[in-house]
């Protein structure tokens, strides 16, 4: 029977499996080995917590695997000075990720229930960086200014002109780009001198991102 909390042999291969797929950044390593999973999820999937699965929380959401999480937090390429926008708040782990790399988080969640969840556990780890703001991701209140670094955590079909323009220069976006309910490909942008650079990463699959805040919930 699965035990209801992880064990320290469940974070040893946690952090052994990322090593092991290409996770090399030691900055994201630490942030991953730092920040408990297991508050994250629901109490019956924590002893699941450190295994490399999505699992399921509030609102038909999910956290996505860990690998997913490391691999896009890498590509990102953070500094501690940059201020990060993360589209899809979700359980607040990935928020919780970015806090330890980057000055400032402004993360955007689309359900009530989520945005006030997420809030309270991100309180508790005293991530002070982290601005939890119930949004859509679509419609960016202008107040929210530019960033270093966005990340989407929802499939978009295509990424709006509107979310690029909020790039600084040399800015980077990594999002899911493709259809809602099939694997879409991880995207890479880099706003450049003369533009946006795209670059195609790997195949993924995340639930939609869609646009308003929810009615309920």
């Amino acid at each position: 029977m699965q035990s209801s909390q992880p064990t320290p042999h469940d974070k040893m291969m946690f952090q052994l499996n990322l090593r092991q797929r290409g996770i090399s950044d030691q900055a994201v390593l630490k942030a991953m080995g730092d920040v408990p999973r297991e508050l994250f999820v629901t109490s019956l999937d924590r002893g699941y917590a450190y295994r490399d699965t999505p699992l399921g929380i509030a609102c038909g959401q999910t956290i996505s695997q860990p690998f997913v999480v490391a691999y896009m937090t890498e590509q990102l390429d953070l500094e501690p000075g940059h201020r990060v926008l993360e589209i899809g708040t979700g359980s607040g782990y990935q928020a919780a990720i970015l806090s330890k790399l980057s000055r400032e988080v402004v993360t955007l969640e689309r359900f009530r229930t989520l945005a006030d969840r997420a809030r309270l556990v991100l309180k508790e780890l005293q991530c002070t960086n982290v601005d939890v703001v119930l949004g859509d991701g679509f419609d960016l209140p202008e107040t929210l200014g530019t960033f270093d670094r966005i990340m989407v955590t929802a499939a978009m079909e295509e990424i709006p002109e509107a979310l690029l323009g909020r790039l600084e220069p040399n800015g980077i976006l990594i999002a899911p780009v493709g259809p809602m309910n099939d694997r879409q490909l991880l995207i890479r942008v880099v706003r450049t001198a003369d533009g946006f650079d795209r670059q195609e990463l790997v195949a993924v699959r995340f639930v939609p991102a869609l646009q308003g805040i929810a009615r309920e919930l």
